[in-house]
């Protein structure tokens, strides 16, 4: 069993015994599903949770890219768009341009609004992999792509504070 395995099996154990960590004011509150705790929260709640909570050395990408993929094939053309523009504004504050990400990363266009659901989760999954901190603040911003990640990956992701929310994805 790997380890990765091993935490996510701790993690839904935990969250099956109701045991959660305070996480100031995001798990002081209970939410009845993903998208109340999407629209409760603050860019900044969300921004604190995924800082202290994701850490992608726990998850591997034979597990991550396939959630990403599903995640993002699910969720609104329109949110899509945003994700993908997302990336390309925290991208292009570190410096990478878009045409080159378009050619490195293989996408069909580096138009946001252009873009399949393929190239937006290689956007994400280079951003995973390499850019953690700008995987984190763009599932802050947008954090449609959370909803269709499965609740093992979501546990893995957040931790304990996704019991609040876990839950209601039943």
């Amino acid at each position: 069993m790997t380890s990765s395995d091993e935490y996510k099996r701790q993690i839904m154990r935990d969250l099956a015994q109701g045991n959660t960590e305070s996480l100031d004011d995001v798990s002081t509150e209970e939410y009845q599903n993903f998208d109340d705790f999407a629209q409760r929260t603050t860019l900044d709640q969300r921004r604190q949770m995924f800082e202290r909570s994701l850490h992608p050395e726990r998850i591997p990408p034979s597990q991550m890219e396939p959630e990403l993929q599903k995640a993002i094939a699910n969720i609104k053309p329109n949110e899509r768009d945003d994700v993908a523009r997302a990336f390309f504004k925290h991208f292009k504050q570190r410096g990478l341009d878009e045409r080159h990400l378009e050619q490195q990363l293989g996408l069909s266009t580096h138009h946001p609004n252009r873009m399949n659901a393929d190239d937006v989760s290689k956007l994400a999954s280079f951003a995973y992999h390499n850019h953690p901190d700008v995987f984190r603040e763009v599932l802050a911003e947008q954090p449609a792509i959370m909803k269709f990640l499965s609740n093992p990956i979501v546990g893995a992701i957040l931790g304990l504070a996704a019991a609040k929310w876990l839950g209601g994805r039943k």
